[in-house]
């Protein structure tokens, strides 16, 4: 095992997906000195120019160089500095990218990866602070992956590079630092398994990237309270471990959904939905979800926090699902 941080194990996945094919090629600004979180250092030196290649300051230019070099046979993994930033190259994501292997019937696929920054919790403002991936969510022929912890990243980005499929994967800003151990060797996780980080009976916390860590410290709270908690791991949001999610609900009859974006569309929706369509006779209060506030996220480091999740609001959301069930009432909070 070796400790790698998060954006080391961006580094060791596209290192170990370069090494064994060299048909993956990377495109992205300022990637050949490491780029701004530096995800990519060391690259450029191993595997040369032609593959680590610094583009325009242009998403556009970008990923249609990605789509191009895809279609030529090669497997590009393309970085968008700032999640923020899919707002400029959308059309080509959406209209192009994601509809290719419907539009030939299968004639062509597009195995690219759009990789890059997402999210809030370090003041960088509402223009670089989004957590984007529900913009990605509905749109059909995109699979979307957003890791939670550095074995993860380096195994899921490797899945990624190797399907044939247009695949986005989100990175946590505020997960970059963040470090732990990872496999020695080949490391693959297949995208479409969510992860049990922990285990209880009385009610499920699901999350995704940041708020995976959220949930787990919401649970050590609840834990003091005598309250077992589930943390479920979503790690893919297109493929959903649908089944992970029913099965730990069906055990718990509990659900609440921790999500970074704002509850209006939220991929919570799409989970409280799944819930209340395969498992309501299961459930013993209401599905309930946490989420970021319906705002332009602040620069100021305390109003950023008002808006964001936390622990302490994943814990009051569940201490009132569970409260009321012991004295007997049959309220509950709902969205929160």
């Amino acid at each position: 095992m070796a400790q790698l941080t998060y954006r080391q194990a961006v580094a060791a996945a596209l290192a170990q997906e370069m090494e064994r094919d060299p048909r993956v090629v990377l495109l992205g600004e300022d990637i050949s000195s490491g780029g701004v979180f530096k995800t990519t250092l060391g690259l450029r030196e191993r595997f040369g120019e032609r593959r680590v290649r610094d583009t325009p300051i242009s998403e556009q230019a970008i990923v249609g160089a990605a789509m191009g070099a895809a279609i030529a046979g090669l497997r590009p993994v393309a970085e968008i500095m700032f999640s923020d930033f899919y707002a400029t190259c959308w059309d080509q994501v959406v209209n192009e990218i994601a509809k290719a292997r419907y539009t030939t019937g299968g004639q062509l696929s597009l195995p690219l990866v759009i990789r890059g920054a997402n999210g809030g919790g370090l003041g960088f403002g509402s223009q670089h602070s989004q957590a984007v991936e529900n913009w990605a969510m509905c749109v059909p022929g995109l699979k979307i992956v957003a890791p939670a912890h550095p074995a993860d990243m380096l195994g899921l980005l490797a899945a990624a590079i190797r399907d044939d499929d247009p695949v986005l994967v989100f990175e946590h800003k505020a997960l970059y630092g963040g470090k732990a151990d990872c496999p020695d060797g080949e490391h693959v996780v297949p995208l479409g398994q969510a992860a049990l980080r922990r285990t209880g009976d009385d009610i499920t916390l699901v999350g995704l990237g940041l708020t995976v860590g959220t949930c787990e410290r919401a649970a050590d709270t609840l834990a003091g309270h005598g309250v077992a908690a589930d943390v479920l791991d979503l790690r893919t949001l297109v493929p959903l471990d649908a089944a992970a999610v029913l099965a730990s609900v069906r055990r718990t009859g509990r659900i609440v959904i921790v999500e970074e974006n704002p509850g209006q569309l939220g991929w919570g929706a799409s989970i409280a939905a799944l819930v209340a369509e395969e498992a309501f006779h299961h459930l013993v209060s209401p599905v309930t979800r946490v989420s970021g506030g319906n705002v332009p996220l602040p620069v100021a480091a305390p109003l950023e926090a008002e808006v964001s999740v936390s622990p302490e609001r994943v814990v009051a959301a569940a201490l009132g699902l569970l409260r009321p069930a012991t004295a007997g009432s049959t309220s509950a909070p709902g969205l929160t």
